[in-house]
């Protein structure tokens, strides 16, 4: 008798840098990134992301305390490779760190994090950061020599950079996107089979989502920029829910 085998259950990890973004493109407290956080825990979002930037250009070193006191939700803290940056998260101990390549002068993090490249720099961060017991993840291209290095590093989780994924999408590049999608479909199941928990993120929308939500070895999507953007005009939960029922119908 044939068995249907299920996928694991897929997790929302939200994004809530732009709320900051905005507040501090006026000054003051409002909007609070805070409420962010526990709206996203109201509507049943499975955690949240925050990213640290060198230049603190929307998440700021207090709001960490804030967001971790406000909800009971895991906090990812997206970070550099530095020393600044291992000293703030051995400090706030969040659930999660993701490293990710970090330039002054880009709006937004474009591509995945040279592992390979930085082995050297990353092994003493990745040795501090697990040794606090913090999950360690490493935000990389779906390649197999970056896989291969978060292997030998012991990073227990690594994010796939789908931006490139979103772009085919976007200039309606049907036969790069089924590339990408069976690119990324190959990391996880190669991830998975070595121990290591796939997840992914970047430029994820209502209308591309599902091909990667349907990867069945992808354990967490994390979304910001497009939620809060859809938040302008149907409200953050609303945003939330949808982007729930979406995943949840591939899987």
């Amino acid at each position: 008798m044939n068995q249907t085998l299920h996928p694991r259950p897929l997790r929302l990890g939200v994004n809530i840098d732009h709320v900051a973004t905005i507040r501090n493109a006026r000054g003051g407290d409002h909007p609070d990134p805070v409420r962010a956080a526990q709206i996203v825990a109201s509507v049943g979002g499975d955690g949240i992301t925050a990213h640290l930037r060198e230049d603190r250009r929307h998440i700021r070193d207090e709001d960490l305390a804030r967001i971790q006191q406000a909800t009971n939700l895991p906090l990812n803290l997206e970070m550099a490779a530095t020393r600044e940056m291992l000293a703030i998260a051995l400090r706030h101990k969040p659930h999660a760190a993701c490293i990710v390549p970090e330039k002054r002068e880009e709006r937004t993090t474009e591509g995945g994090l040279d592992a390979a490249g930085l082995h050297n720099t990353l092994v003493p961060i990745v040795d501090e950061l697990r040794g606090a017991g913090i999950r360690v993840s490493l935000f990389i291209e779906a390649d197999e020599r970056q896989l291969d290095t978060a292997l030998r590093l012991g990073a227990p989780v690594v994010e796939f950079h789908t931006g490139e994924y979103a772009h085919a999408f976007l200039d309606g590049n049907r036969d790069k996107v089924e590339r990408e999608v069976r690119r990324i479909s190959d990391m996880a199941a190669l991830a998975a089979k070595n121990g290591i928990e796939p997840h992914a993120g970047h430029g994820l929308t209502f209308e591309n989502v599902q091909p990667i939500a349907a990867i069945p070895q992808i354990a967490e999507l994390n979304i910001g920029h497009y939620l809060i953007g859809e938040a302008v005009f149907v409200g953050l939960e609303n945003a939330i829910r949808r982007m729930r029922e979406l995943m949840d119908e591939v899987r």
